[in-house]
């Protein structure tokens, strides 16, 4: 699983210092190199050695390689794909294959390939026959006289690609198993070589047992992992036991797949643009294998070490240009800021104490309301409740509590100036004198001093709420001082269990933020319902007295609502952030004081620190992170997926693989499968590894550390790498062909017509079919 960001091991952070600059490399995938154009030397040199030479093909699916059997290196190597398009301008159809399908924008966006996605068979039998045809123009066999491939062939096939009779293209259910799937490509593959390109021979081989051919191999275990599976298969005596082979399915396609599907998940909101050949580049330069995958990947996040192991892939970006100003510029939008911020404070000043004014009216409004209704009768009462759309009296005391309540904590905050400081009392002289005994001017006066007055006021209203609010918070501080005193331990879990109600408060506003940042989550298409029944020109009918009623406002919460819809007033909001995290401080601060089992790791403050961030670690590596900052937001982090990608051949079940690590298959096999043999021993002096996924760093360690646990103490073993995992696979059947065994193996033209396309003959380098 993938490091979570609940269980932090406790680490020690960076210290503050200049961190030198990331090592950044640039993301790589498959794009086209050069043009090639045919090669006919190699064919006039074919006709130069007659009866002894052959087309040699790797039909792989990552990568077909093909060349001469009397070169020591293929001369083409290209992945088996295809590009076909029609341009309506020019009227003309254009085909590539090979590396060629990158060379065009358009021909990139309609690449297909001939094989079926992480196997090794072939399904798009155009795309294998326009390959062949890629093959065979490069090679120069475009100059043969009647257009034919006159030249025999050898071609790698896959570990029990049996035969099977039928010559078209499957299409019920039961026949597209895996078996008779790989059995009719090789039946039609003959077919395509023998009656589209008139080719003289043809055989097969497993590339596998070419490679261990290649590097001199006689009896050893060879393991053999691939672009598409991994197989095990015992050799002896030049020939493969194949009835004891195992494969696992698991190769380079499944470890970029897996790569990929990881990195999604990390950087779930990442705009680049992610796909398989850029994954395959990912483990190609920057995976390797553990020695100790368990030990390694608990320490693997540690700040120690940490800008070594972690790898930052850069994807392409637009930088936005910034305008650089100078001093004078800076200076003067500095103080433009000052100075706006000065007027927003006045203003905000100002409303407040309006709200404030306006608040106690709507007070007095209703306490006087409640007055009225003392000495009425009910019939009146309800009549007067009917006018200002109060449903009971139970709601006119909710609603003055409610203000009351709003009017006492806004009295607590400034209103504007302070509060504190002595001034003297204004004059209010003309406030008492009748209208028309003043003038014009002095009426004017009149109105300013009423306004005066009433600032005045709710200034001395609110600093004796300010002078009862901190004689109440003087009470509660010498009440808790005496319980904290007479019953600590008591006190400290209050203490706690506060602290956990103010962080899932706070938790809980985080997530309601986020979800209404999403227009599809639940929360804010609550809000968009409320929008829309508010602005709705058919409001629903009013109930009858008594009947269906939604008892709404009997619970404290329903009140939010408004909070819901309101987008601009959001100030409240702001300030209950802000009351929360001043008491979640305060709770932190007492727990840290008298809490022995509490110290600052566990703290808030602690927890939202990069530097101790383990997700932090996880996605963004040791450095801090600017959200601003393009080629950050466009940066990959490797780290613990350097060596999780390849620990899967070793434990499939990380990868949701329900199969054996190849640690435990190849133990099987020796152990189990050839136990009963006399030279066992001999299997364990060779153990051979070929293949591109077995290029990891520390493979071939891993693979002797874990058989030597596997056998009896001073049991023989050797482990060996193929000379070259990718080529000597081709390398093996270019030696092969030309030989006794090689002409006794090939099936000729003549066979073919005479026996059909299912004729094969049995080999040391090929498949078994008894």
């Amino acid at each position: 699983m993938a490091p979570s960001a609940i269980e932090e091991p406790k680490q020690t952070g960076p210290l503050d210092k200049t961190y030198s600059p990331a090592k950044i490399f640039p993301v790589k995938e498959t794009k086209f190199e050069e043009f090639i154009e045919p090669q006919s030397d190699g064919y006039r040199r074919a006709f130069e050695r007659p009866g002894n030479t052959a087309i040699v093909i790797d039909n792989g699916s990552s990568a077909v390689r093909a060349g001469w059997s009397f070169e020591e290196k293929p001369r083409l190597s290209f992945p088996p794909i295809m590009s076909k398009y029609r341009d309506r301008k020019l009227g003309r159809t254009f085909s590539f294959a090979g590396a060629d399908c990158f060379a065009d924008t358009t021909a990139r966006g309609h690449v297909r390939t001939a094989f079926e996605a992480g196997t090794g068979i072939v399904s798009n039998w155009d795309v294998m026959e326009h390959v062949l045809d890629y093959v065979f123009l490069k090679l120069g066999l475009n100059e043969s006289s009647d257009g034919a491939v006159d030249v025999p062939i050898v071609m790698t096939e896959a570990v029990a690609n049996l035969p099977y009779s039928k010559k078209c293209e499957p299409t019920s259910v039961e026949m597209r198993s895996s078996t008779e799937l790989k059995g009719w490509r090789l039946t039609a593959m003959t077919e395509i070589i023998f009656e589209c390109y008139g080719a003289p021979s043809l055989a097969y081989g497993i590339d596998s047992l070419f490679s261990y051919r290649q590097n001199k191999g006689n009896t050893g275990l060879v393991i053999s992992s691939s672009y598409t599976s991994t197989h095990i298969i015992p050799v002896y005596n030049a020939k493969a036991i194949l009835g004891q082979a195992i494969r696992l399915s698991w190769g380079g396609y499944h470890g970029a797949e897996y790569l990929l599907k990881l990195i999604r998940l990390k950087y779930p909101a990442f705009s680049g643009k992610l796909n398989i050949s850029q994954a395959e580049h990912m483990i190609r330069d920057h995976c390797y294998v553990s020695k100790d995958y368990d030990e390694e990947i608990n320490g693997y996040l540690d700040w120690t070490g940490l800008e070594d192991r972690d790898i930052v892939i850069q994807y392409p970006y637009t930088e936005e240009v910034v305008v650089q100003k100078t001093q004078e510029e800076l200076a003067r939008i500095a103080e433009r800021k000052k100075e706006s911020g000065r007027r927003l404070q006045e203003q905000a000043a100002k409303m407040r104490l309006e709200k404030l004014m306006k608040k106690e009216q709507d007070l007095e409004y209703y306490k006087n309301l409640r007055q009225k209704l003392v000495d009425e009768t009910k019939k009146e009462i309800r009549r007067q409740l009917d006018s200002h759309d109060i449903k009971d009296e139970a709601q006119l005391e909710k609603i003055i509590k409610e203000l009351e309540k709003s009017i006492k904590k806004a009295r607590t905050k400034d209103v504007g100036g302070d509060p504190d400081e002595d001034q003297e009392a204004p004059n209010f002289d003309l406030l008492d004198a009748p209208d028309d005994q003043l003038d014009e001017v002095q009426l004017k006066q009149k109105r300013q001093q009423r306004l005066m007055k009433s600032n005045h006021d709710a200034r001395a209203r609110a600093k004796a709420e300010k002078e009862a609010e901190k004689a109440r918070i003087a009470e509660e501080e010498r009440l808790d001082t005496e319980r904290r005193e007479n019953d600590l331990e008591h006190w400290l879990e209050d203490k706690r269990q506060a602290r956990l109600q103010v962080l899932q408060k706070i938790k809980e506003r985080d997530r309601l933020k986020a979800d209404l940042g999403n227009r599809k989550s639940l929360a804010s298409q609550i809000r968009m319902k409320s929008i829309a029944n508010l602005a709705s020109d058919n409001p629903t009918k009013k109930r009858r007295r008594g009947g269906d009623d939604d008892d709404f406002g009997a619970n404290d919460d329903d009140w939010g609502v408004y909070r819901q819809i309101a987008v601009g007033e959001n100030s409240e909001d702001e300030q209950e952030e802000e009351d929360l995290a001043s008491n979640l401080k305060n709770l932190e601060q007492e727990l840290l004081q008298y809490d022995p089992e509490f110290d600052y790791e566990q703290t808030q403050e602690a927890q939202s620190d990069w530097s101790k961030s383990l997700l932090h670690a996880f996605t963004r590596g040791p450095r801090p992170f600017d959200a601003a900052s393009q080629a950050q937001l466009n940066q990959v982090h490797l780290n613990v997926e350097r060596i999780r990608v390849p620990e899967v051949v070793f434990r499939p079940s990380i990868a949701g693989v329900d199969q054996a690590g190849i640690i435990e298959i190849a133990g099987d096999v020796i152990n189990h499968r050839l136990g009963g043999m006399p030279n066992r021993d001999a299997f364990l002096r060779d153990i051979f590894l070929t293949g591109g996924n077995t290029l990891f760093r520390n493979f071939d360690t891993r693979v002797r550390d874990g058989l030597r646990a596997l056998l009896p103490a001073g049991s023989p073993l050797t482990v060996r790498r193929a000379q070259d995992a990718l080529l000597d696979a081709w390398r093996g059947a270019a030696n092969w062909a030309g030989t006794p065994a090689w002409k006794a193996a090939t099936v000729t033209r003549e066979e073919y017509q005479e026996k059909g396309p299912e004729y094969i003959k049995e080999h040391d380098m090929g498949n078994s079919y008894a």
